[in-house]
């Protein structure tokens, strides 16, 4: 049964290929949907197969990837990474075997214009941050370090909230940071940064964490447990909201803002890479399209955001 083939593809991605609970989660529901048109064609008048994988035609694939057009009226985004998951299937019944020829070898992907990453001015980040000095609550300082940090270092959301206290160093003026394929990489920290970080550490962590339950997450919500990306993503919302800033901000914004000014203050794509923490430079590339603002207005703005925002709470 197409249950079966690719419950045991999804057992070989998990185990091989360590990809992200994400990339599984996707690659599990578009495989599921693929499975329930196989069945449904061969309960049909001019049923193909038996709703297997590995007896579909070229036809019945062709058809589910024209009913995801025309029927479900899916973008050529979705379309693509379904038609992604399917091939790669198909890729793996044939290496182990299951399948002599592979039905889906021939057939063409739409055509994916990958939107070009969304960055900020370094004038509206500085109004995040400032916004984010407001509350001094425990949780406030939370925000404040992660927004801090997350500029400061340009890590993913993911990144941020599964990092440890033990992987700052402020010592060497740095973070620990375990990336996709379980790449580790050792993020540079500034002062100011250090300074926002201890801050959180001395008046808001010790009191975000429960009596009797003992946490090493860095970043805790209310209930002292790990905050999740969710939680990360309804905090951004509301210091955008309550900030003013009217352009559109994701839990990547500032990820992809960091990328952004540190390309137009002059970091060369191969340290930015490194930074990222992106296997291929190709990925970096993206954002050297990305019109930043000029190395003296980031200077100049850098200077502003670090006087309103940077310093410490005393």
């Amino acid at each position: 049964m197409t249950q079966q083939h690719a419950d045991v593809f999804l057992q070989f991605l998990t185990a091989e290929r360590r990809l992200s609970p994400n990339t599984l989660a996707a690659y599990r529901n578009d495989l599921r949907q693929f499975e329930e048109y196989l069945r449904g064609r061969a309960r049909g008048p001019f049923g193909d197969g038996d709703g297997d994988a590995a007896t579909a035609s070229r036809e019945a694939v062709a058809g589910f990837f024209l009913s995801l057009r025309e029927d479900k009226g899916y973008s050529a985004a979705t379309i693509a990474r379904k038609m992604a998951a399917v091939k790669a299937l198909f890729y793996y019944l044939m290496k182990v075997g299951t399948i002599q020829a592979n039905p889906a070898a021939d057939l063409g992907a739409p055509e994916v214009k990958k939107p070009l990453p969304r960055a900020i001015t370094v004038d509206e980040v500085g109004r995040l941050m400032r916004q984010t000095d407001v509350k001094g609550s425990p949780e406030g300082l939370r925000d404040r370090a992660m927004l801090h940090l997350l500029y400061a270092t340009g890590m993913r959301v993911t990144e941020l909230v599964s990092l440890e206290s033990s992987d700052l160093d402020f010592q060497a003026g740095a973070v620990r940071c375990v990336g996709r394929g379980a790449r580790v990489r050792q993020l540079p920290i500034d002062a100011r940064v250090v300074a926002v970080l201890r801050d959180y550490l001395d008046r808001g962590r010790t009191l975000l964490i429960r009596p009797g339950f003992p946490q090493t997450a860095l970043f805790l919500n209310h209930r002292g447990q790990r905050l999740t990306r969710q939680g990360f993503w309804l905090i951004m919302k509301a210091v955008a909201r309550d900030s003013g800033v009217t352009s559109e901000v994701t839990p990547h914004t500032l990820r992809h803002s960091f990328a952004a000014h540190r390309l137009s203050d002059g970091l060369t794509l191969p340290r930015l890479r490194e930074l990222l923490g992106h296997a291929n430079i190709s990925t970096t590339q993206v954002y050297a399209q990305i019109k930043g603002e000029s190395p003296r207005t980031l200077i100049a703005s850098a200077r502003r955001l670090a006087l309103a925002g940077g310093a410490s709470r005393n």
